[in-house]
């Protein structure tokens, strides 16, 4: 009885699974995407989407190769956008809407960038967070 049991279960884990996995390799054509620039103090984030948010590509400056306070400067953003973009365009995208959050120095340099490679922009948005109201004050210190 207990061998029945182990070779119903061996035979159960060998089985393949029901969820099928995209390959490594595989690249994903689209047609139009969002690409979000997120420019901090002390980076430039960018990530390339299909329609549905899915991630086809994202770069940053530290990925590009710089270092240091150098990823903070418009250069490494406008580099940035360049590498990320020269990935995207093997997919197939040809028109985009910009996000931009963030109040970093790349910020502009990154979309004259993206305008300068050739891909349709068809809106810019800023999406950066703005505080409203704060958070509640300390109570009055009473001596």
């Amino acid at each position: 009885m207990s061998e029945e049991s182990k070779t119903t279960k061996s035979a159960a884990s060998k089985a393949p699974s029901a969820v099928a996995k995209r390959k490594k390799g595989s690249k994903i054509k689209v047609a139009k995407g969002k690409v979000y620039v997120q420019s901090t103090y002390n980076n430039t984030l960018i990530s390339v989407t299909d329609l549905s948010g899915n991630v086809i590509a994202w770069g940053s400056a530290g990925l590009v190769g710089f270092k240091g306070s150098k990823k903070s400067t418009p250069y490494a953003a406008q580099k940035t956008m360049e590498d990320t973009i020269a990935r995207v365009k093997e997919n197939g995208l040809q028109e985009v809407d910009v996000l931009v959050k963030g109040i970093g120095s790349g910020r502009e340099s990154a979309i004259r960038a993206l305008q300068g490679s050739g891909l349709t922009v068809l809106s810019i948005k800023d999406e950066t967070p703005i505080p409203h109201g704060g958070v509640r004050p300390k109570k009055v210190r009473r001596v």
